[in-house]
């Protein structure tokens, strides 16, 4: 399973190459995951710019225009960039396909991650709003501990 180490350094190797580009296509392969991918989400995210890739936890936090695409790689999720000619592979459920002609692949063999979008804040998604303070955030420190 992916931990919040390897999910961090997925977030800082996918951010430069998303920041600031628009969804120019969505294709879902497979709906099936930890819990089904959204029907609308192909319409939602076409046209939207992503202004800034996050993390919060494991959850990595695609942050639009009009909303936020939540993902959880699950326990053998991956993200990754790939050409327009690369075919998919039996297990890669998602593409987001953007403007500057990247393509983020998302392959899940046992289907546990999951693709969220969630309007407004995503922080208050149930997912995100009890899970404890970032390791390395002010709110991380000896009082929280004990308390």
């Amino acid at each position: 399973m992916p931990e919040l180490p390897e999910v961090e350094t997925t977030r800082r190797g996918l951010e430069p190459l998303v920041r600031g580009a628009t969804v120019s296509g969505v294709v879902v392969r497979n709906r099936s995951l930890r819990q089904p991918v959204p029907r609308e989400l192909s319409r939602t995210l076409t046209g939207q710019r992503i202004d800034a890739l996050e993390r919060r936890g494991k959850y990595l936090l695609f942050r639009a225009e009009d909303g936020t695409l939540i993902v959880h790689l699950g326990m053998s999720g991956r993200l990754w960039v790939v050409t327009k000619d690369t075919a998919p592979a039996k297990h890669d459920h998602f593409d987001l396909a953007l403007d500057n002609g990247n393509i983020v692949r998302y392959r899940d063999p046992r289907r546990f991650g999951l693709l969220l979008w969630q309007r407004g804040d995503p922080l208050t998604h149930k997912l995100l709003r009890d899970i404890g303070p970032e390791p390395f955030s002010d709110a991380f420190n000896a009082q929280q501990l004990y308390k």
